[in-house]
This record gives structure tokens, sequence and C-alpha cells, in this order.
């Protein structure tokens, strides 16, 4: 499907900010607000405007380098123009695991939410005394994957008309339970009780960003990015759908936040012992049943399925873009990349997708908080490249149209990096050093692949890209040391562990930007791809030397 500037399908504006929001109000609502409340209590409220904070810059930057580079799945190529192949491979490899890895929590979210259901065969698909998934419910998870999964099947048009007609109802949703759970009695009560604002302290309010589903909610951001570059204007619709998609998510978040706080039977929270002993299967759904709310329990086992089906119209389309750039890069297979000639879809990197979603159901996926953790741990490596990207080209393409320029760029970019770094790190030991090896798999993949093309000199690919491999051993090594609130071994007690990250990020983003400029002045990001190098047919480009993937 090519996606150059003369044969665009055409996403309109509002169709672009309706799959930002459709993707933004995906399972996070139904499940961040009851998992936020548990770790962090009232001061949940905090990290919601934290993570969009994070979210916030990540997204700018994105935004400039999106806007310049409008390629459909783009934050799978980023690293390869900044850096050149090795370290393209590695993000990518990244942000297509974070991708990818929506697909089944969606489903998960969805099941979990039918033992709400006054059916018997309902309340066995969750274990109540794990809150894990029980055998048929992964069965029924793995079958609403397929389902979901075959609606992004044939267009890209279609997957437009769906989400925008599933947006505009799931919307209404989350905002009539809120306006039901608050005029069914307000607690005030319940902001200061058991502890207090925080009673878990700020540590507990850190971790719950990056754990319980903040950062995973506001990742509908990068549904935008990737699918903008099929947009009318991309330079003007990339940015405003962004601003738009957040800034609504995130009111409509901290409205939910403080219903559920506040909706909170208090008598319940004392038998409890506080936030941490509150564990509900289904939140929302559950405590509008403690509340006699039956009305919205229907509600909310309906959006318990609409919102799932309408995020993930967006996340398969995403998935399949960056298997397609992978592909058009030569680290996957070139068939992957190949699309069907008549619905325009790339069918052979759905199939690839679906079978990872399996796998992750199997083993990992148990729970939605279970596997939130870490799909939102490989979201924050996704992230990284973005404000690296934004000061590589400025520094070596300053003449490349920017529809869109992060003000104060040398100041935001290193501090977006060490945000990124500190969230990072507040996923917790042992995510952190699981999501680190998952991701330097990759490199020894690289390495492979550039030695069958005939690449001989090793170390000058992976000059541009040991920056990455060292900054994530160095956050999993002091993850693993850091204090116990972190899930560390207290070497490293309270602030420190943080602290550390922080003062060392900025190091790395220097040293990863130093690497970009190099890599550029060798030729390495130049260079043709792999699957170009083997191909006599030239990779589509604009007038202004911009690639543009086909896609």
């Amino acid at each position: 499907m090519d996606m150059s500037a003369g044969e665009r399908k055409g996403l309109s504006l509002f169709a672009l900010i309706m799959i930002g929001i459709g993707s933004i109000f995906g399972s996070g609502w139904l499940f961040g607000a009851g998992s936020a409340a548990q770790v962090a209590g009232p001061a949940a409220l905090v990290a919601w405007v934290i993570g969009v904070a994070f979210i916030g810059l990540i997204a700018m930057s994105y935004a400039e380098v999106g806007s310049a580079y409008p390629i459909p799945g783009g934050m799978a190529r980023y690293g390869h123009l900044s850096h050149g192949p090795v370290l393209g491979f590695l993000t990518g490899w990244a942000v297509w695991i974070a991708t990818a890895s929506l697909v089944p929590i969606e489903s998960i979210a969805a099941t979990q939410y039918m033992t709400s259901w006054s059916f018997g065969w309902a309340k066995g698909l969750v274990d109540p005394a794990t809150h894990q998934l029980t055998l048929s419910g992964t069965a029924m998870s793995l079958l609403l994957t397929l389902a979901l999964w075959l609606t992004c099947f044939w267009s890209v048009q279609l997957l437009a008309r769906a989400n925008t007609v599933l947006t505009l109802v799931k919307f209404a949703i989350p905002v009539l339970a809120v306006l039901a759970l608050v005029g069914s009695g307000f607690h005030t009560s319940n902001f200061t009780a058991h502890g207090g604002f925080a009673p878990y302290g700020w540590p507990a309010v850190l971790t719950a960003v990056t754990t319980c589903g903040v950062v995973f909610a506001f990742n509908g951001f990068q549904a935008v990015v990737n699918l903008g570059g099929a947009a009318k204007h991309p330079g003007r619709a990339i940015p405003v759908a962004l601003v738009g998609a957040l800034a609504l998510g995130l009111v409509i978040y901290l409205a939910l936040q403080a219903a559920y706080l506040g909706a909170v039977p208090p008598e319940l929270l004392a038998r409890s012992g506080g936030w941490q002993g509150v564990n509900l299967n289904s939140p929302f759904a559950d405590l509008a049943g403690l509340l006699m709310l039956h009305w919205v329990v229907t509600m909310l086992q309906f959006g318990a399925f609409i919102s799932p089906a309408g995020s993930n119209i967006a996340n398969v389309a995403s998935a399949a873009y960056m298997v397609t750039n992978l592909a058009e890069t030569g680290f996957f297979p070139r068939k992957l990349a190949a699309v069907h000639p008549r619905y325009g879809t790339a069918r052979p990197a759905m199939w690839l997708n679906l079978g990872f979603s399996v796998v992750l159901l199997l083993t990992v996926g148990r729970s939605w908080q279970a596997l939130a953790g870490v799909v939102s741990a490989a979201m924050v490596i996704s992230y990284l490249i973005g404000p690296i990207a934004v000061g590589v080209l400025r520094r070596t393409r300053p003449e490349l149209p920017r529809p869109f320029r992060l003000p104060a760029a040398g100041v935001l970019c290193p501090v977006t990096f060490a945000f990124a770094a500190c969230a990072l790190y507040w996923s917790k030991w042992p995510e952190t050093g699981k999501i680190t090896v998952l991701t330097l798999v990759a490199a020894p993949v690289a390495a492979l692949v550039l030695w069958r093309r005939g690449e001989r000199r090793l170390l000058r690919q992976f000059a541009p890209a040991w920056w990455m491999i060292a900054f994530l051993v160095w956050t999993a090594a002091v993850s693993a040391l850091g204090g116990e609130e972190f899930g560390g071994r207290d070497v490293l007690p309270g602030v420190l562990g943080t602290a550390l990250i922080a003062v060392t990020a900025p190091l790395f983003y220097f040293w990863a930007v130093r690497s970009g400029v190099k890599a550029h002045e060798r030729g390495l990001t130049s260079a043709p791809s792999l699957a170009e190098a083997g191909s006599s047919t030239p990779a589509a480009a604009t007038d202004d030397a911009r690639p543009m993937a086909s896609v």
C-alpha cells in the first residue's frame, strides 16, 4: 500500500482524532482507576497528571519527527533514520512488542468484565482467589482476540469508519459512569481516611504511573503517530490530533479516578483495611453492583466490549505497520510486507501479530494487571528514540521541512529522555529486567541478519547502538539494587535509585545524540536499507528526500 504523498488513503483530521481518543479509551479506563487506587490510594489522581505530562512530552517529540517523516508505522523506523540499521532494529523491535501486546490485553480486559454477568459460566472465567484467568477465561480471551483482529482484516478505510462510530458510542459510557457514581453518594472522607491522601507514600504514586495502566492508557497517542502518515495533511494533523486526544483523555481519566475514590463505600474500605485491600475483578462494574446501580452495570458490561474493540482497531493496524516497516529495513522477512491487492492491508504481518498475541495469552497473560505492567515497561522503552531522534535530526538535517517544531527542544529533549528513564525504573524489578532481556534479544538477531547479508564490519554497524545496550543494562542493574518500594534489594533505598537514574540519563542522551551524528557522518543512515539493497526497485521518496515507506 503506497503511502507516498500523492497516493494517501486520506484519513481526515477528525478521523485521526477519533483514532487517538478511541485508543486512549481502551481497557485502561476499565481497570486503571481501580488498580491505581489500590497502589497509591487517593494520590492516584496525581499519577494521572504525571502520566499525561510524561506522555505529552514524548508525544510532542514524536510529533516533530512524525510530521517530518510521515511514514505509517513510523515509530518502528525513526531509530533507523537517526542512527542506522542496528539501532533501528532494536527500537523497532521494542515498538513492535509494545504495540502488538496491546491486542491480547484488550481481550483480557473484556473477559474479566464478563465475570460481572449473572451467568454461571461467566463467573468461572476468573479465579476469585488469584484474580487470574481460568482455562475457560483464557479460551474466551483467545476467541475475543480473533474476533477483534478480524475487524481490521479488510481495509484502512473500514478501520476509520468503524473506529469513529465505536469511539462516539464508547465515549459516552465513562461519562455516564462518572455521573452515576457521583450521584449515588460521594464520600469525601475517603480522600483522607486510612492513611491520608498518600497512604503508601509518593514512591507508590510513581509506581502507579507505569504499573497500573496510566502510561498504558495514554499510550493511545502512538496510534496517531503510526497512522498519521495516512492523513491528508500529516504535518498539521498529527500534532493537533495528539493535543486534542491527550487533553480530553486527562479530563475523563481524572473524573473517573475521582468518582471511583469517592464512590467506594466507607464500610468496604474499612473492612478491607485500606485501599490496598480493595481488589475488584471488574472495578467499576463491581462497584456499581454494590451501589445497586444495575443499569450502570449493564452499561459497563456493554462498554467492556466496545472500549477494547475500538482500541484494537487501531492496535491491529499499528502493529501491522510495525512489522511491515521492519520488513522494509530487511530485519523481518520481506514477505511479511506483502499487501493484499484489493483490500490494501498487510495480511502476512497481521497473521504474525495474531500468533504473537496467542503466545502472550498462553504464557504471561493471566490477568489484565499482570500483563499491563510488562506492556507498560515495553512502551517506555519504545518511547526512548523520540526525543533522541529530534536531537540528532536537528543537527544532521537542519534543512528538513518540519511542519511542527518542538519548542525549546535543546532543554525538553534531554528532560523527556530522563523522564522516560525514570519511568522505566518505576516499572519495578523484575519487570525492568524481563523487558531488558526481551529487547536485547534483538541484538544478536541483528548481527546474524547483517552477517548473512554480507556485512563483515559488525562493530562499525553496532557503534551507534552501544548507548542503547549500555543504558538498558544500567537501568536494569539500578532497578535490581533499588528500593524495596520499586521491587529492588534496597541497596539504593528511597529516592536514591530514582535520583541516580535521573542524573545519569542526560549522559546517555548526549551519548546517543553524538552517536547518531557520527552515524550520519559515516553514511550508515543514508545507505539503502538491507531489503532495498537487494532490490532493483528504489524506495519511494518525496521531493525533499524524505523516505516514504511502501507498506
